[in-house]
C-alpha cells in the first residue's frame, strides 16, 4: 500500500497554498532541479556534444517511454517520448488513416480537447478529398461507430467535466466495425491505472506535465500497438524517425517499430525533469492511487454541495465514469476561480462556466479538500468574487 504522506514530501509545494490544479500542471518534484543541474553541468557542461553518446541522451525517449508504458499498460518497447501532444495526435491520426485507406471518417466527441479536434480538422484539409471529422456528443459515441469510420479519436477523461469514457468498450465496438482506436490519455496517465494493451488501443498519446509532473512544456508520448508497429507510417517523417539517422540519406526510410514515431531532437532538459518525476511513480500502487482519488473527490463533492447551493456539479457521481477531477458550473465561474486563487486555493476555469479542481493523491490531503471547500463557500456566501479585478480575463484561465 502506498504511503501518500511520503509521496507528498517529495514535492516542492509552496507554503500556505492549496494546489488543486495538478491536472493542468503538476508541481515541482524536489529531485528535479538537482537532476536537471546534473544534466547541465556534469553532462552538457563537461561532455558537450559528446554527451549524446557518453550520457546516452539519444536513448532517453525510448527508455523513458517504457517507464510511461508501465503506467498506461503498454507492452515494453512500444512507447516513445518527444515533441508535443498535438504532434503525437497528428502522427497517430495520419498513421491510422493510412491503415484504413478505404474509409474517410475520423470520429470524436464534443468533450474532446480542442487541440485534438484542430489536428483532425487540419489533417482532413491537408489531405483533401472526402475526409471528414465527425463530432458527436460524448454519450453518442458508441452508436456513432459504424462501418464508415476509419478511426476513433477519444480523450478518455473530458478535460472540462471529468467524465470518463469506457475506452475498452468503445474500442471493442470500433474493432467490431473494422475501425481503429486512438486513446488520448492526457487526463488519464498518472490519474488511475490505464490498460492500453489489454483494452485494445491501436494508438495512445498523452502529455507528461499534468499528473506525471514533468514541468511546463514537458514532452508527450505515443504508444503504437505491436500489431501496427511495422506498418504504421509516420506522416511527420523526422530525421530521428529514420532507420539510420546518421547515414544522412536524402530519402526517408522508417525506423524499426516505435522508433519511427520519433521526429525531432529530444528535449533533454525536460526529459531530465521527467526522469526525476517518474522516480516517484516507481513506489506507487495504481490501485491504491485510484481508491484514494475517489475518496478525495467524493469528499469534495459532498462538502461543496452541502455548503455551496449556487454551484452545479458537472462531474459524474458514478465512480466508473469519473476521472480524478471535480468540476462545478457557475455563471461567474471565472471570477470565482480568480477569488479562490487570490485566497491561495488554486484550481482553474474552463469556458464557458466550469470551475475545475484536480485531485492528485501523491500530494493532495483531506485537509486540502476541507480548506478548498470552506474557502469556496465563503467566497460564494460573501460574494468576494464580485470585483472588477477578478472579472478581468487573463491570458491563461
Amino acid at each position: 500500500m502506498t504511503d501518500f504522506t511520503k509521496t507528498r514530501a517529495l514535492f516542492d509545494l509552496p507554503e500556505g497554498v492549496c494546489y488543486l490544479d495538478g491536472n493542468s500542471l503538476g508541481p515541482l518534484p524536489k529531485a528535479a532541479p538537482a537532476r536537471m543541474q546534473t544534466m547541465l553541468t556534469e553532462e552538457w557542461g563537461k561532455h558537450l556534444i559528446s554527451a549524446w553518446n557518453a550520457c546516452d541522451w539519444m536513448a532517453m525517449p525510448r527508455a523513458m517511454g517504457d517507464r510511461i508504458g508501465r503506467l498506461i499498460g503498454a507492452e515494453p518497447g512500444h512507447t516513445v517520448l518527444g515533441d508535443t501532444l498535438s504532434i503525437k495526435v497528428f502522427q497517430a491520426l495520419a498513421a491510422a488513416l493510412k491503415l484504413r485507406p478505404e474509409r474517410r471518417i475520423i470520429l470524436s466527441d464534443s468533450g474532446n480537447f480542442p487541440s485534438d479536434l484542430y489536428m483532425a480538422q487540419g489533417l482532413c484539409r491537408l489531405i483533401g478529398g472526402t475526409y471528414e471529422l465527425k463530432i458527436v456528443a460524448p454519450e453518442e459515441v458508441e452508436d456513432a461507430i459504424t462501418e464508415e469510420v476509419a478511426v476513433t479519436l477519444i480523450t478518455e477523461v473530458d478535460y472540462r467535466t471529468g467524465r470518463r469514457h469506457d475506452m475498452p468498450r468503445l474500442t471493442a465496438k470500433a474493432h467490431e466495425k473494422g475501425a481503429l482506436a486512438i486513446w488520448d490519455l492526457a487526463h488519464s496517465a498518472g490519474a488511475f491505472r490505464v490498460d492500453a494493451a489489454a483494452g485494445g488501443a491501436d494508438f495512445a498519446v498523452g502529455c507528461t506535465y499534468k499528473y506525471l509532473n514533468s514541468g511546463p512544456g514537458g514532452p508527450a508520448f505515443i504508444y503504437v500497438a505491436p500489431r501496427h508497429a511495422e506498418q504504421a507510417e509516420p506522416a511527420l517523417a523526422g530525421w530521428l524517425g529514420h532507420d539510420a539517422p546518421f547515414a544522412f540519406e536524402q530519402d526517408y526510410r522508417p525506423g524499426q517499430g516505435i522508433e519511427r514515431m520519433r521526429v525531432g531532437t529530444p528535449p533533454i532538459l525536460q526529459l531530465a525533469a521527467l526522469d526525476a518525476a517518474l522516480d516517484i511513480w516507481d513506489s506507487v500502487d495504481l490501485d491504491a492511487l485510484r481508491a484514494r482519488s475517489l475518496q478525495l473527490t467524493d469528499r469534495f463533492i459532498q462538502q461543496v454541495e452541502a455548503t455551496c447551493p449556487d454551484v452545479t456539479l458537472a462531474t459524474p457521481r458514478d465512480h466508473a465514469q469519473r476521472g480524478s477531477q471535480v468540476s462545478f458550473r457557475h455563471a461567474e465561474g471565472y471570477a470565482i476561480m480568480q477569488a479562490l486563487v487570490a485566497h491561495k486555493v488554486i484550481g482553474d476555469f474552463r469556458a464557458p462556466d466550469i470551475l475545475r479542481f484536480g485531485f492528485t493523491p501523491l500530494y493532495t490531503t483531506d485537509a486540502d479538500v476541507d480548506h478548498a471547500a470552506d474557502t469556496l463557500a465563503r467566497i460564494l456566501r460573501d460574494r468576494l468574487w464580485d470585483t472588477p479585478d477578478f472579472k478581468a480575463r487573463k491570458a491563461v484561465t
